[in-house]
């Protein structure tokens, strides 16, 4: 991970009352999670009893989360209330709350954008599945499933689906049952409404790329049904005539190598014309039993010898750059100069501070990196150095211009970046290891 929180809360926090409830629940909690903890009167535990503390925690997973959904819109609508005072423009209220909520939970900022537009569902326009999901009668992944099928809904027909379905018993139904009765219930009070959610879903089609276990890469299209259909039906057909030809892979293995070889136009899925950064130590790279990782830019750690492997299928046509590291004095290694040997010079620091970042710095935030941001700003003066940029994904950047931002960099030999938000909370981010 490139981010540790610094533990630390406002003055405030620790004076609320709740605040300090729930730390010491946390604590009695946590001594129950321990292997082998006595129960504390020597009884001999059934396992009877024991599917009932499993059940009652499911219970109070969800009443938590119904917690979390109350205190995420309270804090959202104090700080749109701070920001209208502090003379935000109108088209930014609100930006930079969801991002907060982000960090408080340690997800990402597209994850707490998610949850603050459920808790507002939950909170301000289904007061049923609130209260179901409170008193732990719903998970708090059915009451999210439920929130997204009714997003597109107005307030007030909202409520009415929140009626209706609650006359359904969503308790007794399984989260896609749910989910498929909130779906229908929405599409019959507001078809229309439905129609320009399907319409708007079509123009949010997309590719993206996630990291598998194995070195293994997952490429999903988010498509419009009857060209998922197509796409589908077409890589099938070729998987058939390629096993009719005699060809000995897999159903399986021939869709995949007929997918990359389609979008590539490449004559076999092996023959890769396109830059991969894959940053490998030297002693890895010229020594089969270095056991050394290599590392593939924004898709982690692989094995040195597959590394090997992928550089010498595509010798042909393989650059090579040098990265250099020096040691910390905290240990470990950081990124500091890159050889500048390339086919193009321009934008050879920006390319740096991409390979030693390797994705968005915002602590939590996994996102590719989309801008270089100056930790001091430009416009105050910051240089444009590698110790004055880091890698950040879009909103990353644009967040930290809020009222009562902030990022600086504290330790410049680790290249530790602190940031601070307008409740007094800090949160530190380092680069990743190099391999």
């Amino acid at each position: 991970m490139s981010a540790a929180p610094i533990v630390e809360s406002a003055e405030a926090a620790v004076r609320d009352p709740v605040t300090l409830r729930l730390q010491e629940t946390l604590v009695w909690l946590g001594s129950l999670a321990v292997p082998g903890e006595p129960t504390g009167h020597g009884d001999v535990v059934e396992d009877a009893a024991r599917i009932d503390r499993i059940a009652l925690a499911e219970k109070l997973q969800a009443a938590i989360e119904a917690v979390k959904a109350t205190q995420i819109v309270r804090f959202a609508k104090s700080q749109a209330e701070t920001q209208m005072a502090e003379g935000v423009h109108p088209s930014k209220i609100g930006r930079g709350v969801a991002d907060q909520v982000a960090l408080a939970g340690r997800v990402s900022p597209s994850e707490g954008s998610r949850r603050l537009h459920t808790a507002r569902d939950l909170c301000l326009s289904m007061p049923r599945m609130l209260r179901l999901l409170a008193a732990g009668e719903i998970s708090g992944w059915t009451a999210r499933l439920i929130t997204q099928q009714t997003s597109h809904l107005d307030p007030a027909t909202r409520q009415q689906v929140d009626a209706d379905l609650a006359g359904q018993n969503p308790a007794s139904m399984s989260p896609k049952q749910a989910e498929t009765a909130a779906k229908r219930l929405a599409y019959e009070a507001d078809p229309e409404a439905a129609m320009r959610r399907c319409r708007k879903a079509r123009t949010d089609r997309r590719v993206t790329l996630r990291p598998a276990p194995d070195t293994m890469s997952l490429l999903s299209g988010l498509l419009p049904v009857e060209q998922g259909v197509a796409c589908l039906a077409a890589l099938q057909a070729a998987a058939t005539q390629g096993q009719a030809a005699g060809d000995q892979r897999s159903w399986g293995q021939l869709m995949a190598d007929t997918l990359v070889e389609r979008i590539t136009g490449q004559t076999t899925a092996d023959d890769i014309a396109t830059e991969v950064a894959i940053v490998i130590p030297v002693g890895a790279l010229l020594d089969p039993d270095d056991p050394s990782p290599a590392e593939v830019a924004d898709l982690g750690p692989i094995p040195a010898g597959l590394a090997r492997e992928i550089i010498a299928n595509g010798q042909a046509r393989s650059w090579w750059r040098r990265l250099f590291t020096r040691p910390t004095r905290a240990g470990g290694q950081i990124v500091v100069d890159l050889d500048q040997r390339r086919r193009r010079f321009t934008g050879w620091l920006g390319e740096l501070i991409r390979l030693r970042d390797l994705h968005c710095r915002d602590p939590y935030c996994d996102a590719p990196v989309r801008h270089v941001d100056h930790i001091d700003r430009h416009t105050d003066g910051g240089p444009t150095t590698l110790h004055n940029g880091r890698g950040v994904c879009e909103r990353g950047n644009y967040v930290r211009e809020m009222p009562g931002w902030s990022v600086h960099l504290v330790d410049p030999d680790t290249h530790t970046v602190i940031t601070t938000t307008p409740t007094g909370h800090q949160y530190s981010s380092r680069p990743p290891q190099p391999p």
